[in-house]
This record gives C-alpha cells, structure tokens and sequence, in this order.
C-alpha cells in the first residue's frame, strides 16, 4: 500500500473518532499544541534554516524566502493564533434551523465536521500549523502535501503538532504529512474519492489549476491574488499614495498585495506623478502604460530607471514582489472592465468620495472582498474577525474569502418523530 492511501486511511478512521471530542477535549489540545510549539522552536528553527539555505542556493528570489522563514516572532505568533482559537466559540454542533414539521417530526439543522481535510501548499510552513489548528477545532482530520521547499519545517512542525495532540488525548493519526517528495503522491491524493473529503490548494497559480482540472475529490479553489487600487478622479489626495505603497510595499509577496494600479486618466495628471515618485522611492518596478510612461518623463532618473513600458501580459500577472501595472482608463465603466477581466477576483478597492462611484464599483466588481478607501492588506481571516483562515475562497460554492472555522463545517438534518410514516 502506497503512503498516500494509508495515510488517508488512517484520516478516515480518526475523522469517525473525533466527531465524536467533545469540544473541551480539542481545546485542551490546541492549548497544548501552542506550548508544544514554543519548547520546541530551536529545533524547529534548525530544520527551518535548512530549507532556507537550500532555496537560497536553488536561487530562490526573496519574496519567497520571506513566505518560507521561520523566526522566534514567528513561532510566537503561530502559538498565540492556536491559543486564539481555542477560545473561540465551537463551530461544530450549533444549530442553524429548527422547527416542527407539518406532521409532528422535530428537525433541527446543525453543524458537522467535514471529515478529512487535505491540503496541497508551498513553501509557508506557518500553513501547517494554521491547517492544524483550524481542523482540529471543527473536528476534522487532516492530511497535509507540504511543498518541497519547505519539506524539513513542514514535516517538523506537523510532527511537534500531532504528537502534543495526541498526548491530549486526541486519536492517532488526527494530523498526519505526506513524507515523500515525488509528485505522482500529490496526484494520487487528488484522486482519493470516498477518503478524502474535500481537498485545499494553497500556492502558485499552476499548482490551483491543476489541483481543480485534476482532483476527483470536491476542491475548495484558494486563487492567486491579482488584486486592484483604483485612483477614481474624485479620490481625496491624501489617501492616495499612502494606501498605494500599504498595499504594494507593506508585504509584496502576499495574495492581498496590490499588483496593479488604474488611474482616471482625467485626473492622471493629478495623481501619478505623485504614485510613481512614491512607488520608485520604495523600491517598486512601475510596469506603465503609454500614458503613465509620459507622465514619468521630467520625473528624474530615479524615476524613470524604475518605470518600464508595460505589455499585455503585465495586467494579468501577480508579481509577489516589488513590482506593478500601472494603467490609465477612461473612467469608471473601463476600470470595473478592466478588474473584472484581468483580476482574479481576491481583493479589489476603489478610491473615491463619490458615493455613487463607490455604489457602484462594489456592486460590479466581482471580487471576493471589494473595499472602498482602504488597502486591500486586510484581506486576512484574523483582520475580518474570523481568527486564523485556512485560505482564500475565490469560487462563490460553499465559501468565499478568508475561511475561517464555519468554512471547515457542513450540515446535516436531524429528525425525531414518534412513530410518523409517510
């Protein structure tokens, strides 16, 4: 038997065990799992540093040994999220409807584990922990593919994570990595219909495409992030810049970063000189159209050593660094066109303080979270409220945006009669 199919065996038969621990039980644990977490961060941080060291020297660019690295912050971090979660409120067991039926029959809807829960990433190890956390809180078991950047951190922390579990009193094999790096175990996984619940993506823009054209298991579609600010002509000046290098510069190697940039070209003179001044001084490659690349002319060499003409398949690409478009359109009809045919539907936020331009743009853009005024940056489970996420949905079935512990949960009916037949 291959590791694949007996691992996800074995998620099977925990998946039945902890749908039935109580909430108290998986609270315990997580408390545990976060203790565990920080008595053990040296050797996590030593096979962490050498994941580094080997992406370093696979020639690795930066933002992504930014996703990759763990520090002693980090360890913290990730240990206070699963404390974090422990006190939030059980998902699993809550009653959303309940009514009696025409015929007498009580019925009552309530939440349920999914049962395993499998995840395909790269190179964030802090996923395996999030993963962890999140499904033990609805019950569900897990089984993780950690991407083979980051193989000796996934592994470490999966291992320090099931075994504090397990010492708490949750069943063997409640969390559980795939150790071997040849891909064919990634497409055996996706192709494990009847063990494997629902299965999760979380990585580069290929690896969600073929996880959804290849799964035979139902797919939650976490999408790449080619998300949009757009400068409307009737945007305050003092918003301006300051959300454009947030949402750029603040962490460029995230989903929720802002990769491209639309200007109304009625107020381009107004505002992109001043975009392309700030967005250069910050390091950021400015990928321009005709218009914008004009308008950098006269702005020095600073300037225009950083500002490039853009092509076509600059407003479609997600950058993960220090790099954007930067386009002018004809006004409001043009950017919505625009953001709903070049984005990924993530994160897309208008600037603007006419209502009506504002109505409409979060009506017509169909993005996961539209924003008005703000940095797309808060497109983040623990900023929505939620705690920590598992993902970002970009499909409209079963969740959308950031999801959090509800998103880990389906339904059933329970129905109690006396004696009723049909």
């Amino acid at each position: 038997m291959s590791e694949v199919l007996e691992k996800a065996q074995r998620a099977r038969a925990a998946a039945r065990v902890l749908a039935g621990c109580d909430a108290a039980m998986r609270n315990r644990a997580l408390a545990a799992m976060a203790d565990a977490l920080e008595a053990h961060s040296a050797y996590l941080l030593a096979e962490n540093a050498l994941d580094v060291d080997d992406a370093r020297a696979k020639g690795t660019e930066e933002p992504l040994i930014d996703r990759l690295l763990l520090t002693e912050p980090r360890i913290a971090d990730i240990a206070a999220a699963l404390r974090v979660l422990a006190a939030q409120s059980d998902p699993v067991g809550v009653v959303t409807e309940g009514r009696t039926l025409y015929n007498g029959i009580r019925l009552r809807r309530v939440r349920v584990p999914l049962g395993v829960v499998a995840m395909i990433y790269e190179a964030r190890p802090n996923v395996t922990a999030d993963a962890a956390g999140l499904t033990l809180k609805t019950a569900n078991a897990c089984l993780l593919r950690g991407g083979s950047l980051a193989h000796r951190s996934n592994l470490s922390l999966s291992s320090v994570l099931c075994d504090a579990g397990t010492e708490a009193g949750l069943p063997a094999f409640w969390l559980q990595s795939i150790e071997t790096t040849d891909r064919s175990a990634t497409t055996e996984l996706m192709g494990l219909h009847g063990l494997i619940d629902v299965l999760i993506p979380r990585g580069s823009a290929s690896l969600i495409r073929t996880t959804v054209e290849s799964a035979k298991v139902p797919v939650i579609e976490t999408g790449e992030g080619n998300c949009h600010l757009y400068v409307h002509e009737a945007a305050d000046p003092a918003i301006v810049v300051p959300i454009a290098l947030n949402a750029k510069t603040q962490r460029p190697g995230v989903c929720n970063a802002v990769e491209s940039i639309l200007v109304d070209a009625a107020a381009a003179e107004r505002f992109v000189p001043p975009l392309l001044v700030a967005l250069t001084a910050a390091g950021v490659t400015v990928h321009a159209d005709a218009r914008a690349l004009a308008l950098a002319q006269g702005l020095g060499e600073a300037v225009s050593d950083r500002v490039v003409a853009a092509v076509e398949e600059d407003w479609g690409t997600e950058y993960l660094a220090l790099e954007v478009s930067l386009a002018c359109v004809g006004g409001l009809d043009e950017a919505i066109a625009h953001i709903n045919a070049y984005g990924t539907h993530h994160s897309d936020s208008i600037l603007s303080r006419d209502y009506g331009a504002v109505s409409r743009f979060i009506s017509e853009v169909d993005s996961a979270a539209v924003y008005a005024n703000a940095s797309t940056r808060f497109t983040d489970g623990g900023e929505f409220g939620l705690g920590a996420e598992i993902g970002i949905s970009t499909q409209k079935l079963h969740a959308r945006g950031p999801m959090g512990l509800e998103a880990l949960t389906s339904t059933k009916f329970i129905l109690e009669g006396d004696g009723q037949i049909r």
